[in-house]
């Protein structure tokens, strides 16, 4: 017998849309926000709903994206469910107070569409936001499309809230790729969405006057230590919980993600590990090698950036003989900060495969099968050479404008 799913007809949204859709069904007490490129539209859509009537909530535009956030840490402690949306430069003025909301442990959404950093000034896509807030104690998810910017959005609010979690989520998204790009997407229907994310029920929260609790103190070196403890705890910990909400959210709507995803990975001998929307386009090359010159490829996509999933990535690659990990921001004088991870994840691995570091996408600059291609074959030139090697080989600066990316290093 059929399953019949609780979803909507197809529509047709970009991504900003699409996550603006989740934050209505939602039923979301307060958006602050200021807007930037290409996020501007998850807010302003949200706050025409509140204009028009179609929700009950609060749209409040402050000053800038640090009084965003700063606005959602107050919404939030106060108990309420509380969201917004950014990118780059706004992102990166956030950044402080991003400690200041996962610190206190409030279950803020925030939508990330990204976008390339300053200077020069870019307005395309790049993940140079994403990696600058991967250390501010924030869960992190990344959506590949408009249909997964609509569900993880939803499923934020969920993991974010639950009491185990009580942490800040981020959804990315890659900008004007995913953010601006129309797509078939199949929505919940709104009574569904209603009943999968609930009613908020809050933590400690300020107005609650029978239980006063203060936020935002003072600790040093005789309680700090305990407090960070605690917090990283709780977002190694949120994995179950994650995979949970995951597999409720498949139940409801047949669409299924995983913290780590694969594809072609049980046979490979190559493999391309990316983020956001490189996973599907790195998807037809792989497929398309396999028919055209034999090569054995697969790709590994990690749908939850943080907490990182070193244990199944390192799994997943254990039969893998040469591994390019891409990273679609400059590195700033290291490796790349996605390399640095699959490499933490590869240490303890008996495995020893060739890791390629690829450089791309800069400032928006598109990734195309070829160049997957490109990649996916030069690591087979690997496996034929037999490259395996623990130890840091060599450093190049290849780069030409026909292939649009360039490879930093190899171990």
């Amino acid at each position: 017998m059929a399953v019949e799913f609780e979803v909507n007809e197809r529509e047709v949204w970009d991504g900003n849309y699409a996550a603006s859709q989740a934050l209505r069904q939602a039923d979301v007490d307060v958006v602050v926000a200021y807007p930037i490129t290409p996020s501007t539209p998850i807010v302003e859509n949200y706050g025409s709903y509140v204009g028009n009537g179609y929700i009950d909530g609060e749209f409040i535009m402050v000053e800038s994206e640090h009084a965003a956030m700063s606005g959602c840490i107050g919404a939030s402690a106060a108990g309420g469910r509380v969201a917004t949306a950014t990118s780059s430069q706004g992102f990166a003025l956030m950044v402080e107070v991003l400690y200041q909301a996962s610190g206190m442990r409030l279950p803020i959404v925030l939508n990330v569409v990204n976008r390339a950093l300053a200077a020069p000034l870019n307005v395309r896509g790049d993940h140079a936001d994403m990696y600058l807030g991967r250390d501010s104690g924030w869960i992190q998810m990344g959506a590949f499309n408009a249909q997964e910017a609509y569900d993880l959005a939803l499923c934020a609010f969920r993991i974010a809230e639950n009491h185990s979690v009580r942490l800040p989520v981020m959804v990315h998204q890659d900008g004007f790729i995913t953010s601006h790009t129309a797509q078939n997407v199949y929505p919940l229907s709104n009574e569904a969405a209603a009943k999968f994310v609930g009613v908020i029920d809050p933590v400690d929260d300020m107005l609650d006057f029978s239980r006063p609790v203060t936020y935002g103190a003072q600790t040093e070196e005789d309680w700090h230590f305990e407090h960070k403890a605690k917090q990283h705890k709780a977002i190694m910990d949120s994995k179950p919980v994650i995979d949970a909400i995951f597999a409720e959210f498949k139940e409801i709507s047949g669409r299924e993600y995983k913290r780590v995803e694969t594809y072609d990975m049980e046979d490979a001998d190559v493999c391309i590990i990316g983020l956001g929307t490189t996973v599907e386009t790195a998807r037809v090359a792989a497929k398309e090698l396999r028919k055209e010159k034999g090569i054995k490829a697969g790709v590994l996509a990690i749908r939850c950036f943080r907490p990182f999933p070193y244990e199944e990535v390192r799994e997943a690659l254990e039969g893998v003989k040469s591994i390019a990990v891409t990273d679609r921001s400059s590195p700033g004088g290291a490796m790349g900060a996605f390399y640095n991870e699959v490499a933490g994840a590869m240490a303890t691995s008996k495995a020893r495969p060739m890791v390629t570091n690829y450089i791309y996408g800069l400032g928006g600059r598109d990734l195309s099968i070829e160049n997957v291609k490109t990649i996916l074959t030069e690591q087979q030139a690997n496996v034929d050479a037999g490259y395996i090697t623990t130890d840091l080989q060599q450093f190049t600066n290849l780069r030409g404008p026909h292939l649009g990316f360039f490879k930093t290093a190899r171990s």
